[in-house]
């Protein structure tokens, strides 16, 4: 006797619709801001979000060089990274990323919360970090995202 009243649906990879979201991250605190961005890109707040589906949305991030830190982690957070070379440990804080390579820190930040496999790197893909106002994807008309 078949008497559920609902079945759960799957979203399969074909039926994934996508859109193009923009965010503003001028003084945004930088956890908070990239934990709704990977929110985002994995789907979660779609009605239709399945685990092993990537079902998320693309995102631009602008004005990646304005981001903030709370407390003192400006100075004291480091940001570690390995060369490959015996000896070629190397470290950097906020301060100096956003000095040299502003996109790294959401960039960093977005990539440590989504899945270490083949899923999450290709939600990956699908953001764009700019440091200043300029971005090249007008064609696809991204909407404001509203958290």
């Amino acid at each position: 006797m078949d008497t559920l009243s609902y079945k759960t649906r799957s979203t399969k990879r074909e039926e994934v619709e996508r859109k193009w979201y923009i965010i503003d991250a001028e003084g945004e605190i930088v956890g908070r801001l990239c934990s709704r961005i990977a929110h985002v890109l994995r789907g979660k707040h779609k009605p239709s979000y399945t685990p092993h589906v990537d079902c998320g949305d693309y995102v631009i991030v602008i004005n990646a060089d304005k981001v903030r830190f709370s407390g003192l982690k400006m100075d004291q957070k480091e940001y570690v990274r390995y060369t490959g070379y015996p000896g070629g440990q190397r470290k950097a804080t906020p301060r100096d990323l956003l000095a040299k390579k502003p996109e790294a820190i959401i960039e960093n930040a977005v990539k440590g919360m989504l899945p270490k496999n083949r899923l999450g790197r290709r939600m990956f893909q699908k953001l764009f970090v700019y440091a200043g106002e300029e971005h090249p994807h007008a064609a696809q008309k991204p909407e404001p995202f509203n958290f």
